[in-house]
C-alpha cells in the first residue's frame, strides 16, 4: 500500500515583473479510509494514511475502553469475503479477543477530533473507567524542550509531504521509543499505542506521549489509558484536556517549541 503520490503542479512564484510559473513534481500524502471491527462487529471507521493498520486497530480500540481488559488474539485485514477464503479487503481490519471483549457498540460515521465526547459527563465516566495515574517523577524540561526537534528528524512523510501529524513514546531519558505518522493526529496516536499494546509494553508509567498538534481531550485520553504520564504537545491544550490531565494526574506540557514551554497540569 502506498503512503505518498506524485503529482505534477504548477509552482508559482512572486517577482519584481510578475508571478512566474514553473511546472514541478510534488508528492502528496495518501489519505484512504480504514474500517475497524472487534470480534465481528465493526466499531468505527476512519481516514488514515496506510501503514501500521494493525497497531491503529489495536490501539483505538485501547483507547476507546472497548477491550475491557481482554488480551488481542489475532489482528487480520478481513471484509465481508473473508470468513470464506474470498479475497482481503485492506481497507477493514477486524481485533479479535475470542469473544472475551464487552460487546462493542458501533460509532456512526468517522472518528473526529473528540468524536464521541460530551463534557464533563463523560469525563466522570472515564474518571470510573480508568485508574487515576500512578506517581512518578518529572522528566526534565531539558528533556521535553529538546522532543519537538528529535521527533521531526524521524517523520520522514512530514518531509516529504508536509501533510501530516507526528506521535511519539519517549522514556525519562528522552530517548524516542516508537514515532509514527499519519494524516490524523488520533490515528498517529493510536499507532503508537497499539505498537506498544503488541510488544506487551503498556502500560507506559513513567514515560511520554508526544504529539506535534494540539492537546485535545481525546489526546489525553489516549495518553491516559496507555499509562503515560505526561503528554507534551506543540500547539495548546484545550480546556477540557487541561481539565482532564489535572484530574488524573498527568503532566500536560504545551507550546513546546526550543527554549519555551507551558505546563498547564
Amino acid at each position: 500500500m502506498s503512503r505518498v503520490e506524485r503529482t505534477l503542479i504548477s509552482k508559482r512564484r512572486r517577482t519584481a515583473d510578475g508571478w512566474s510559473e514553473r511546472r514541478t513534481p510534488d508528492r502528496l500524502i495518501v489519505e484512504e479510509p480504514l474500517s475497524i471491527e472487534l470480534d465481528g462487529t465493526a466499531v468505527t471507521s476512519t481516514m488514515r494514511t496506510p501503514g501500521h493498520d494493525f497497531e491503529l486497530a489495536a490501539g483505538f480500540c485501547l483507547a476507546d475502553g472497548l477491550l475491557g481488559g481482554a488480551s488481542i488474539e489475532r489482528i487480520r485485514y478481513c471484509g465481508g469475503a473473508c470468513d470464506d477464503g474470498g479475497e482481503k479487503d485492506y481497507h477493514t481490519v477486524r481485533v479479535e479477543t475470542g469473544g472475551l471483549a464487552p460487546a462493542p457498540t458501533a460509532r456512526l460515521g468517522n472518528v473526529s477530533s473528540s468524536c464521541g465526547w460530551c463534557g464533563s459527563a463523560h469525563l466522570d465516566e472515564l474518571c470510573e473507567r480508568i485508574d487515576p495515574l500512578p506517581h512518578s517523577d518529572p522528566i526534565d524540561f531539558d528533556v521535553l524542550a529538546a522532543l519537538p526537534e528529535k521527533v521531526v528528524a524521524r517523520q520522514k512523510l512530514f518531509a516529504d509531504t508536509g501533510a501530516v501529524h507526528g506521535a511519539a513514546a519517549f522514556d525519562a531519558a528522552g530517548d524516542l521509543l516508537v514515532v509514527r505518522e499519519d494524516v490524523g493526529r488520533h490515528n498517529a496516536v493510536d499507532k503508537v499505542v497499539g505498537r506498544l499494546l503488541l510488544d506487551g509494553a503498556l502500560p507506559a508509567h513513567g514515560q511520554g506521549l508526544f504529539v506535534s498538534g494540539r492537546a485535545s481531550i481525546e489526546m489525553v485520553q489516549k495518553a491516559w489509558a496507555a499509562g503515560f504520564g505526561t503528554l507534551i504537545a506543540v500547539s495548546a491544550p484545550t480546556a477540557l484536556a487541561v481539565e482532564t490531565a489535572r484530574r488524573c494526574g498527568m503532566t500536560l506540557v504545551g507550546f513546546a517549541r526550543g527554549d519555551a514551554l507551558n505546563v498547564y497540569a
